[in-house]
């Protein structure tokens, strides 16, 4: 039986000289596998670059339950990206937002409040015309919401700390290393909190985006199974130097 859905693109794997198999995050399904055939044919109707990371597409699939690859009739980019795929800065950002994404999430089934944040957040990110270094900072705090460890704006006077392994503020020093001092607890808060529309006007140094992003990392590494090590975090940090 033939299913109109949205997807998002996680991962393409080479299977054969002429096809790929894709994970796809869609909007029906969750996360799927598809074969596509003759992606590299000169006349092929999906092709490769339809299939790049984060790539948002509109498709017609075959779906199977309890089947472990899928089958896909159609498919074609819905948007196309305007400025994500000609901006090394933002592809760069994307590529290191796919990363975390492809180890983060595990929805087998539909789950339509992440697959529209995650949707509207990169049509967002492509449209604006000002460079958002903060962007892939709220994405992955916002994100979290979505994954089950929002961390809790509630704070007192005298809560001085951020505890990332319980995603609260507490007023002493928690006995392990997973913590954020004052200041950086309330860029953490403000990242979570505005909207993507402002993140830009809260100002960091270099240096500091980059301990914020190690934070952020770490929060996932505390709250995700199995996230293990993010490769093209490195890439991203001398992008962005």
């Amino acid at each position: 039986m033939l299913h109109k859905t949205r997807g998002i693109v996680l991962k393409t794997t080479l299977y054969s000289e002429s096809s790929v198999v894709v994970q796809i995050f869609t909007e029906k399904f969750g996360i799927q596998s598809y074969m596509i055939n003759g992606v590299k044919k000169t006349k092929a109707k999906i092709r490769m670059n339809m299939l790049q990371p984060l790539h948002l597409v509109d498709m017609v699939v075959y779906h199977k339950p309890n089947v472990g690859i899928q089958r896909v009739s159609e498919l074609r980019p819905a948007p196309v990206f305007r400025t994500i795929p000609y901006d090394i800065i933002k592809s760069t950002i994307v590529q290191f937002l796919n990363e975390v994404l492809y180890k983060s999430i595990r929805q087998q089934t539909t789950d339509g409040y992440l697959f529209d944040f995650i949707f509207n957040a990169l049509c967002w990110f492509d449209e604006t015309e000002e460079l958002n270094v903060n962007f892939h900072l709220a994405f992955l705090l916002k994100l979290s919401r979505f994954l089950g460890f929002a961390p809790s704006t509630q704070t007192k006077s005298d809560q001085s700390y951020f505890d990332l392994q319980e995603g609260e503020f507490r007023s002493s020093l928690p006995v392990h290393a997973y913590f954020l001092d004052k200041y950086d607890a309330s860029l953490f808060i403000s990242l979570f909190s505005l909207p993507f529309e402002k993140i830009n006007e809260i100002n960091m140094e270099n240096q500091t985006r980059r301990s914020i992003l190690d934070k952020i990392l770490v929060y996932y590494t505390l709250h995700t199974a199995s996230f293990g090590d993010i490769r093209s975090h490195q890439v991203l940090e001398d992008v962005l130097s």
